[in-house]
């Protein structure tokens, strides 16, 4: 025992000697690495997923809407406001969209009172709405100019309408809007800046103003800048769309919602942490617990090796390596558990996997710290045990 390799031996013999004590002890530093990791490992995937989403989307996009003068139901904005937002010099480009009420649309005959209880948005939309929104068609085609010139009946369905509609890619489909047929033409693609527009059939401009009765005004703008300009445009845009008349526009940069979904990620980042330094904290109570029990139950031993010539500090280092063993195998084993479930969740949610490795050594020292400090009072209680003593306890 003479040899600081033999101590070792004998620490781990008595940890592995006793597995199923050892393993309810290794929860405390597996649970609080593990979720430590996670914590971070989550977040950040979660935010690395957004900050992929943001620079695909564009953080340039803003949404101008009518506010209405007072005492206006259905506010709308001026017929001309694509063309005052387009002298903005910030402006690249354009598109307005007009809410329709009382439209109702049906996929099929029979459908009409779920429909009419749950209406489905019905908007009329500029020919290039998806290249503002930089969004792809998913099936067919959108809505263009020569809709208009043949006055044809034509729809777009938004991706989620066309799943609710049971839409088939390529299919020949007709849904009634009141009581009119339209053909659908296209399918739009997702938009994560606005996922309103998922759950909407759009129409031209043209069959809104000939079949439901508008007056050709939109009432929501869909604006596109040039880089770096975006607040500065969207503070703008309400006076270049009114002129200073009574219309009220209010305008909001979608992309910002994302972001503030990023901060609140790590608020719940660090509310994560604490709840895993909880749970490091109590494992550690667990540990210094149960070490304590095990110093009763093996005083035995304790007396037959200090009645042979070991020292008490011998003894008190075996019991502190076993507690240090505790919280290396403990984190090391909560460092895999973190990094499979970052991993798994990552995969599943579709998210860019972010993992600190770099970290991984501060929750493995705050392991390593908290199975010592709680090794500690069962390794001086053990080292202060005499021979005579042990035959009383054991």
């Amino acid at each position: 025992m003479s040899k600081a390799r033999d101590l070792i031996g004998v620490a781990w013999t008595g940890l592995m000697a006793r597995k199923v004590r050892t393993f309810m002890i290794l929860l405390g530093p597996m649970i609080g690495v593990a979720s430590m990791l996670g914590a971070v490992g989550l977040t950040e995937s979660a935010k690395g997923a957004l900050q992929v989403q943001l620079a695909k989307l564009g953080t340039n996009l803003i949404i101008a809407q009518a506010g209405g003068s007072f005492g206006s139901q259905n506010p709308t904005l001026p017929g001309d406001a694509v063309s005052r937002v387009d002298a903005v010099s910030s402006v690249i480009s354009a598109a307005a969209t007009t809410n329709l009420s009382g439209v109702v649309s049906l996929p099929v005959l029979g459908a009409a009172d779920y429909y009419t209880a749950f209406p489905v948005p019905v908007r009329a939309a500029d020919d290039n709405l998806p290249s503002v929104l930089q969004v792809p068609i998913l099936d067919g085609r959108w809505l263009d100019r020569a809709d208009s010139r043949l006055h044809l009946l034509s729809v777009v369905l938004g991706s989620g309408i066309a799943k609710q509609y049971g839409y088939l890619p390529g299919e020949i489909r007709t849904i009634r809007l009141n009581n009119t047929n339209f053909g659908v033409v296209g399918v739009l693609g997702p938009v994560p800046l606005d996922p309103t527009l998922d759950n909407a059939a759009f129409v031209p401009q043209w069959a809104a103003r000939h079949y439901f009765g508008t007056n050709g005004q939109p009432n929501e703008l869909y604006v596109r800048t040039k880089s770096g300009t975006t607040e500065a445009t969207a503070a703008d845009l309400p006076t270049a769309i009114s002129l200073g008349g009574p219309d009220q526009v209010s305008t909001q940069v979608p992309s910002n919602v994302l972001a503030a979904q990023a901060q609140a990620n790590k608020t719940l980042q660090k509310v994560a942490l604490l709840a895993g330094l909880l749970v490091l904290t109590v494992g550690g109570l667990g540990i210094a617990n149960v070490m304590s029990i095990s110093v009763i139950q093996r005083s035995a031993e304790i007396g037959i090796r200090r009645a042979v010539g070991h020292s008490r500090s011998k003894i008190a280092t075996q019991f502190l390596l076993e507690s240090l063993f505790v919280g290396l195998l403990g984190g090391a084993i909560g460092v895999l558990i973190g990094i499979g479930a970052v991993y798994l969740v990552s995969s599943v949610e579709h998210w860019v996997v972010e993992i600190g490795y770099g970290q991984i050594p501060i929750w493995m020292g705050l392991a390593l710290l908290v199975a010592v400090i709680a090794g500690l009072y069962p390794s001086i209680k053990a080292a202060r045990l005499e021979p005579l003593e042990t035959l009383r306890l054991g």
